[in-house]
């Protein structure tokens, strides 16, 4: 069933750079969370690793609504919040981490980047976006980026056919869990909406607890602390921009924008674990962030016969939607 799409909010002039910004401390820190699940995968298993980042992340985001004084968000929003917590923050962070435990880094890179493929469609004929071209474009380059960033990538471990279906699983968490957290945007904050989605994925992910207790007395410091790391970091701040962006833009658009993970984490891998890029691969991430680029932009337009002068602030998200359905 189709819904009608909700307004996007109107930024002033001087603000218009946080949605751009929030997105691209998403893009940066859920990239960073490859290396450091690479790290703490060593000491803990997948479940156990999801839960100890789901409690941290809780944690931080808690205390922040706390401290703010946010509150619930309204009713309207749970749905939302439920369906996204158990699918995003529960299901796909226990099936990606292990799914990079059964398959090498490129095969994996492959298969979750189908999810930004999947937010687009979903986000079509569950939200009402539309498919312009330059999303199209911009996504089917992207794609093209991150499997050849996937082929430099393969050769450091075996594939199985579990550890595909871990990969597939997840991406089809991801999408629908943006497609689902994104209607609740419009009935609360990005805090309220991911702190209690992440309260519910740690709830569900409960009963990996005796196996968290049981790795964490054996696990070395540095594991830990990247566990931590990334409830903190990649969970806690990045969801929370995340939401701040998606809220202002399209599902389709925003899962673009994570096709720059794979040509960041080519970046950070050289600079964190001494792995020197392939030729292949620094293509491979120049495709991902062109796709970015060509999927953000807007499509020009000349000024209105009659009326050269700017359009007013009010007609902005008018514009969008029609931008989007061409």
């Amino acid at each position: 069933m189709t819904t009608t799409p909700a307004p996007l909010p109107v930024s002033p002039p001087a603000h218009r750079w946080r949605a751009p910004a929030a997105a691209c401390t998403t893009v940066v820190l859920w990239a960073s969370a490859f290396v450091s699940i690479r790290s703490a995968g060593e000491a803990y298993s997948p479940g156990a690793l999801a839960l100890g980042r789901l409690l941290a992340g809780t944690l931080v985001l808690g205390a922040i609504l706390i401290v703010r004084r946010e509150g619930l968000p309204r009713r309207g929003a749970w749905p939302g919040i439920i369906t996204s917590g158990v699918l995003w923050f529960g299901l796909y962070m226990v099936a990606l981490n292990w799914g990079e435990q059964e398959v090498d880094a490129g095969t994996a890179a492959m298969l979750v980047n189908i999810g930004p493929i999947l937010i687009a469609l979903l986000g079509a004929r569950m939200l009402g976006e539309g498919l312009p071209r330059r999303l199209l474009l911009g996504m089917g380059v992207s794609f093209a980026g991150a499997v050849v960033v996937g082929l430099a990538m393969s050769g450091h471990g075996g594939s199985s056919v579990l550890g595909v279906a871990l990969c597939l699983l997840a991406a089809v968490a991801y999408a629908a869990g943006v497609v689902s957290q994104k209607p609740a945007l419009a009935h609360g904050s990005s805090l309220q909406i991911n702190t209690f989605g992440c309260l519910i994925g740690a709830v569900a992910c409960l009963p990996f607890t005796g196996v968290l207790v049981s790795e964490a007395a054996d696990a070395p410091l540095s594991a830990t602390l990247n566990m931590v790391y990334l409830g903190v970091f990649p969970t806690a701040l990045a969801f929370t921009t995340w939401g701040y962006a998606l809220a202002r833009t399209t599902a389709g658009k925003m899962g673009a924008t994570t096709y720059a993970v794979p040509a960041l984490v080519v970046g950070m891998a050289w600079v964190l674990l001494d792995e020197v890029p392939t030729p292949l691969g620094i293509v491979g991430g120049v495709l991902c962030l062109a796709g970015v680029a060509v999927s953000r932009s807007r499509q020009q337009t000349g000024p209105t016969r009659g009326n050269p002068t700017r359009p007013v602030e009010g007609s902005r998200h008018d514009e969008e939607c029609q931008a989007e359905r061409t």
